[in-house]
């Protein structure tokens, strides 16, 4: 027998849940693109996109994945044939390098491993080593969503200052955005990429690209921009269609209002960023409960160096990809798969999974989710610590 009937719930790192009212938005009719409502609704999103990375600078929106924020990212930094020195801290930081690569960028990379966060002294290391400053760019992942590994990025910033190099500072905030503290201007950000699935409770489908005078100055130099990454024209839109290169994402952008509205205005940043930290702050307790006596760990060892929006660890001997699929077939839970820490044809693989805690999400969601694993690991038999929902049931009452 099987307990899935009712409304399932995925716990991965986006999608993420998106809230009923920002669906029940999206669910009209297509507007008139031309003139009216839309029109006057992406102007006033301006502003708030603003907001949501704390910048007065300029922003892009695009229709695109994550992946697509890292190609308008790159094409407006780069010309063909310049460096950037890339700080990997898990799968999608070699991803944005591979992205860089494949456009011709010289990328010069360092590996952090997947379970470190990326180290300022060595960034002011290789920059120190670049007298030449051929380095146009240094890109930094905030928040791996793989790896769940989380970067200082106001000592990183700190770190670029010190070597006294020009590069500018590019962040990939796609997992952290609207989930951890994130201050685009107090911490010298001059690119900041993000996507609409994660802390923004959308769909998959928007990108955005923030950047700063710098960056823009930079920008009219590079000669990797095609007329739909350019965000030149984007920035200065004056008529509608430029905000996009061609036509609106309609729909998006009245569940973007929406969201925008909820996150901004109603709970705000700061208790946003409470929230978060509360709940991921739950499923580490839990975690910590599980790991006693047994080999459950979690990716990161310091807190400190955890994203608040995501959590990785590992259960051994296959323990993972069992424990996901009991819960996805008894209890309707789904949990991510552990991405980028082993291949597929690894045994290791399925001794990885992730748990997702962005976005929409409160304190009975991530509790369910660390009851039903409990509840898998009992019916698995995967040897584990007691007192896991004590503790987190602790850390939301505040004990």
């Amino acid at each position: 027998m099987t307990y899935r009937a009712g409304r399932s719930y995925l716990a991965i790192p986006g999608p993420s849940p998106v809230p009923d009212r920002v669906l029940n938005a999206m669910h009209r009719a297509s507007p008139n693109i031309y003139q009216g409502e839309i029109v006057d609704l992406t102007r006033g999103l301006i502003p708030d996109l603003r907001r949501v990375a704390m910048t007065t600078h300029h922003v892009a929106i695009y229709i695109a994945n994550g992946h697509g924020a890292w190609e308008a990212a790159n094409a407006n930094m780069f010309s063909r044939g310049d460096r950037a020195l890339v700080c990997a801290t898990g799968r999608f930081g070699h991803g944005w390098a591979e992205a860089a690569r494949r456009m011709g960028i010289d990328v010069e990379l360092i590996d952090f491993g997947r379970s470190s966060p990326a180290d300022p002294a060595r960034i002011a290391e290789a920059l120190r080593a670049d007298t030449g400053h051929k380095i146009r760019a240094v890109l930094v992942t905030h928040v791996d969503t793989a790896s769940t590994a989380r970067s200082d990025l106001a000592a990183i910033r700190a770190a670029i200052d010190a070597a006294n190099h020009p590069a500018l500072f590019a962040v990939d905030a796609i997992a952290s955005l609207g989930c951890d503290e994130l201050r685009m201007d107090d911490w010298g950000i001059d690119v900041l990429v993000g996507a609409s699935q994660k802390g923004l409770m959308l769909p998959p489908g928007l990108a955005f690209v923030w950047a700063s005078d710098k960056a823009l100055a930079v920008s009219k130099s590079a000669d990797l921009a095609t007329p739909y990454w350019d965000w030149k024209p984007r920035f200065s839109a004056e008529e509608f269609y430029l905000y996009f290169g061609g036509t609106a994402p309609t729909h998006h952008l009245y569940g973007l209002r929406e969201s925008l509205t909820m996150l901004l205005d109603e709970e705000g940043l700061p208790n946003t960023w409470a929230r978060h930290d509360t709940l991921a702050n739950t499923v580490w307790a839990a975690f910590n409960a599980w790991s006693k006596g047994s080999d459950i760990a979690l990716n990161m060892a310091d807190p400190a160096t955890r994203g608040r929006s995501v959590t990785a660890a590992r259960i051994p001997k296959g323990g993972a990809t069992a424990l996901r699929t009991w819960l996805e077939t008894e209890t309707g839970v789904t949990l991510g798969i552990g991405l980028g820490m082993a291949l597929s044809s690894e045994p290791a693989y399925h001794d990885f999974l992730r748990v997702g805690h962005m976005g929409y999400v409160n304190a009975h969601m991530t509790l369910g989710v660390l009851a039903s694993m409990e509840a898998g690991l009992q019916a698995l038999d995967i040897p584990h610590g007691s007192g896991a929902l004590e503790a987190a049931a602790a850390v939301v009452a505040g004990k």
